[in-house]
Formats: structure tokens, sequence, C-alpha cells
């Protein structure tokens, strides 16, 4: 969607929110930005977008994943144009907004969120230095380079990347260094011994180099379209919902590398439109990949 808002000029930004001030600065050095709310989460989705009825993920390239001009959609409505993040769309998020965040997979960069004390300790022991910028009870490393965003992939260690939003806390010090493999390598989990899920679920033995099972799409997408309403018309228990939802996903479509972030993306808005935030979707995904060995 176009916008027909000017470019702030250096002197109409002093009366800009702060955060959008701040907000612009970093889309100026090309990083995908979005406000946070309180509690360090996005803002909702607006009405036009709730339960999926804007169709979601068809423009990632717009103000968010969908032709709405609202910040909705959480990551995914990071962006870098100035004419969008100065919209009237999205004035009313930056005038409630309590920090700015940023896409890093957007930007090309992957951040290791470490949460504590010990974690920091492993980090300087094990890992590249970087850019190293400090949080409220750890700090971020951030590295040159894109992949999954696993959280929980060692104590007190997450990883923020793709379809992952981080808040900006400042520059930084260091110099930045590319994406090392020993990064890359804790989002790969060892297979563990998997138990009696609490939902029936088959695992069928990975593709390899078969054809892939599914051979129509029309297969893959009927999937995610009954995940997306099982979530959507989920009555009660939705953090159990989901979870059962992505374990059975996984199980049926995440062996043959026919997902793709749109589709996860898909299930990730849905559960968003029932109140679960993006963190929680995170977690649920991430254990239900460990839960089958992937």
């Amino acid at each position: 969607m176009t916008h027909t808002t000017d470019i702030p000029r250096d002197h109409e930004r002093a009366a800009l929110p702060a955060h959008l001030r701040t907000a612009l600065q970093l889309a100026e050095l090309g990083l995908p930005v979005l406000p946070l709310r309180e509690g360090k989460l996005p803002f909702g989705n607006c009405r036009a977008c709730t339960r999926s009825a804007c169709g979601d993920r068809q423009n990632m390239k717009a103000a968010g994943p969908c032709e709405c001009p609202a910040p909705c959609h959480g990551w995914g409505a990071a962006t870098t144009d100035p004419d969008i993040l100065t919209s009237p769309a999205w004035a009313r998020a930056w005038r409630q907004a309590q920090a700015v965040a940023y896409h890093p997979g957007g930007a090309a960069l992957t951040v290791v969120d470490l949460d504590d004390a010990d974690a920091i300790v492993w980090a300087r022991e094990t890992l590249p230095a970087t850019k190293t910028v400090s949080t409220t009870r750890g700090e971020h490393w951030i590295y040159l380079g894109t992949m999954t965003s696993p959280n929980n992939v060692r104590p007190g260690v997450d990883i923020k990347s793709v379809m992952s939003y981080v808040r900006w806390l400042g520059p930084g010090t260091g110099r930045m260094q590319l994406l090392p493999d020993v990064v890359r390598s804790l989002a790969v989990k060892e297979p563990t011994e998997v138990r009696p899920a609490p939902c029936a679920v088959t695992v069928p033995a990975p593709a390899g180099d078969a054809v892939c099972r599914h051979r129509s799409p029309a297969y893959l997408e009927r999937g995610i379209a009954m995940a997306e309403q099982r979530i959507t018309e989920a009555p009660d228990a939705i953090h159990k919902t989901v979870y059962r939802t992505f374990l059975a996903v996984l199980s049926a479509h995440g062996w043959c590398g026919c997902l793709t972030e749109n589709h996860v993306g898909r299930l990730f808005t849905a559960a968003q439109a029932k109140g679960e935030s993006l963190r929680h979707c995170e977690i649920a995904w991430t254990n239900a990949r460990t839960k089958l060995g992937m």
C-alpha cells in the first residue's frame, strides 16, 4: 500500500514521539523496526486482520504481512519505510509505544540473547567475540547472517533472527562478526527419546532424497488450513491446543522440506489472534520440534 506521508526533516522530527524518532533513525540504517507496547510485546492485530480475515501473509514487503496499513502481525510489521512508520495508521501505536524493536532476520542479523550471568560466561568461553549490547539481565551478541530463531537452546540462551524481533537497546560495542557455525549448531538438537504425546500423532520417516510424499501442494495447503481452523475454533486450553497443533503439523509435514516461513507464519498468526504471545508461539514450535527429534 502506498502512503503519501512526507518524510520528516530533522527539524520536524523533534515534534514526533521519542520512540518514533528512534525508529526512523534505525530505519535509515537498514533495520526493519516496529513499536512495542507494555510488556515488550508487539501491538495486536487490528479488527480487519483478526482471525486471518485479511488473508495474512500476502505481502511481506508492505506494512505487515498483508495489505493492512496498521502495524499488525507482530514481527512481520517491521519495516524500513519512513512513509509507513509516520503514517496515520501507525500514529496511535507510536503514542502508546513503550519501546522500539527490530527484526534481525530482515537486516541479515542474528542475535544471541543471553539472559543471565552464567549465560554470558558461557558465551565468552564458547563464542567468537562480536558486537555486544547490554540488556536488563544480560547481553545481546549480534552476528552478521541469518538462521532460525529457537528459544532455550541452552540455559539462559535464546536465538533471535528470522521470524522474530529484538528490543532496541542501543548500538552496543565491538565489531560485528560473521555468524559462526557454533551458533548455528545451537539450533540442531540430538534426537531424543519421544514419549507418547498427549494426542495421537504419527511421525513419518524423513523423506530424504525420495520424492516428496505430498506430491500436490493442495495436500499441504489443506493441512495448514485445518490447523489454522483448529486453533481459531479452540474454546479454551489455548496453550495446549497451539502446542498439539504445531506438533501435528510438524509430524505430518515437517520432514520433507515443504513447510515454508509462510506456512509457519500463518500458524503463528492464528495463535496470536487467540491471545498467544509471539514468545509462547516460538516456545511451542521449538518444543514440538524437540519432541519429534527435529
